[in-house]
């Protein structure tokens, strides 16, 4: 399956849901916001599908609209982004993947379905995360030249371009460890390379050798592979409804654009390109175009 061909079936599959949004509405005017329990979210952990609630910068808010018609799935946006909508308990939930910059305090989920819009309201708690100060000898990749600019710039548009890939259906409900081994780096790090403040860690870096094989965490499609000037080797997975797992620094790739691999696949194997001070694997988790924590889609067997 090419990647054009991928792209061209997302593209009739939301038109295909739009139509039903629209016409299933028409016929069946009951299929309305319940008048309770929209906003009567617990705070604590919980977990729809393979999603945990833990609704913190860096996190995953799971919210409740209130919509019981499974057939007619709401439209979401909360910032100008896009939501993922999941049914589950027999209602809709919104998941909202929270970017490590929101600052703590009530956040506002739009909700439409047909003619009808709600705002629902949730709240994002505090999150406090380590500084990590790491020492790299190529002083280029701590601050580019002119040259690699270029290079980071036309990247950028790429990677934007990537992580706005959308599919209505989730691919895979059970989430494995692409690899197996010690953690170097924790997500959300406030990090400081050679001493100057860079953007917090978002992913986990796990240290295995050069050559350990790679696995797909869960079933997807892979939507971009590549060299890139900071990350190296990289693969990008998308696993529906706006979840994504990334992989860096791999030193081989084994997959193309638009494959489509099973949980267990081998993509590639760990390596050390791109900005690195030893052999690991970055592993990082997107929802709704922003890196949350990977573990929250984690299930212990």
């Amino acid at each position: 399956m090419s990647i054009d061909s991928y792209r061209s079936a997302l593209v009739q599959q939301i038109s295909l849901n739009v139509l039903l949004i629209f016409g299933l509405l028409l016929v069946q005017p009951d299929a309305t916001f319940a008048q309770s329990g929209a906003n009567d979210q617990d705070d604590g952990i919980f977990r729809v599908g393979p999603f945990e609630h833990h609704s913190v910068p860096g996190g995953i808010a799971i919210v409740p609209t209130g919509l019981s018609n499974e057939a007619v799935a709401p439209t979401l946006r909360w910032n100008s982004r896009r939501l993922a909508a999941l049914y589950a308990n027999n209602q809709w939930y919104a998941l909202v993947g929270i970017p490590l910059s929101t600052e703590a305090g009530v956040q506002t989920v739009v909700v439409s379905a047909g003619d009808k819009t709600v705002e629902i309201t949730f709240a994002v708690d505090e999150a406090h995360y380590e500084e990590q100060r790491i020492t790299i000898s190529d002083e280029r990749k701590v601050n580019p030249a002119p040259l690699d600019m270029e290079r980071i710039n036309k990247e950028s548009v790429r990677l934007k371009a990537v992580k706005a890939i959308h599919s209505s259906n989730l691919l895979s409900d059970h989430f494995i460890w692409p690899v197996t081994g010690p953690i170097s780096s924790t997500f959300g790090l406030q990090r400081f390379f050679n001493d100057q403040p860079r953007r917090p860690h978002g992913g986990i870096d796990i240290a295995m050798p050069t050559g350990t094989p790679i696995i797909a965490p869960a079933d997807g499609v892979i939507i971009d592979t590549g060299n890139y000037f900071f990350n190296g080797n990289s693969v990008f997975i998308d696993h529906g409804l706006g979840v994504q797992t990334f992989y860096a620094h791999m030193d081989s790739i084994a997959v193309s654009n638009g494959d489509t691999v099973g949980q267990g696949d081998v993509i590639g194997t760990v390596g050390e390109t791109g900005r690195v001070t030893g052999a690991h694997l970055h592993w990082s988790l997107g929802l709704n175009g922003t890196w949350v924590d990977p573990t929250l889609v984690l299930v212990d067997d």
